[in-house]
């Protein structure tokens, strides 16, 4: 599974240590052992959790600004806990209406001694943090337009939305509500995905 988890980041740009690769793999399994009983994922196969969650996750980390980020509709942590393995520099709140879900993540942050993440179990309309995000993530949580409109409070003045998505939701970027703006359509690559990836940047106007 190392030697699996190196390939993959070997076709990437990303600079991931020892350390952080020991947690990655621990993650994995973690979310492999919990998902029989949970059913937290989908996706059964520890290698295509290395794929499907972990890579998926860690390629949106070259576009996080700032040092204050929320992932909303987080799941059991994705891709809030990657992210915040590779950026201990950063505070990551991971934000789930699940209580299933928010245990596993306390269980992953117990275990891996992770001192830079919040679990919060809330609906996003109803979460009120006291002072805004710098980034506000969001994979497969919602259409783009929902996540708009559910999280517009969440987001500082310089803050930004970062929504994960497959195919470019090019519909729904023509019709963003009035005081946001696109800032960036990016193009990810995930190793061996097979997929199309996008990260769809919005901020403030």
């Amino acid at each position: 599974m190392a030697q699996r988890l190196d390939a993959l980041l070997a076709q990437t740009s990303l600079v991931v240590s020892d350390p952080q690769k020991q947690q990655l793999l621990q993650l994995v399994g973690l979310l492999h052992k919990w998902n029989k009983a949970y059913n937290l994922t989908s996706v059964r196969e520890p290698d295509d959790m290395l794929v499907k969650h972990i890579l998926d996750s860690l390629v949106v980390s070259p576009w996080l600004q700032g040092s204050r980020f929320i992932d909303v509709g987080t799941g059991p942590g994705l891709p809030g806990l990657p992210l915040a393995i590779l950026n201990p520099d950063k505070q990551f709140v991971l934000l789930d209406s699940l209580g299933k879900r928010i245990r596993f993540i306390r269980q992953v942050i117990h275990e891996l001694g992770l001192t830079n993440v919040t679990p919060v179990q809330s609906r996003v309309e109803d979460y009120q943090p006291e002072q805004g995000f710098d980034g506000v993530l969001s994979r497969a949580f919602a259409s783009l337009l929902d996540m708009l409109a559910w999280c517009h409070h969440l987001p500082s003045v310089e803050g930004r939305f970062l929504a994960l998505k497959g195919v470019c939701p090019d519909e729904e970027l023509t019709c963003l509500p009035a005081g946001l703006t696109l800032q960036a359509v990016q193009p990810l690559q995930v190793p061996e995905l097979g997929a199309e990836r996008h990260l769809i940047i919005i901020k403030r106007q």
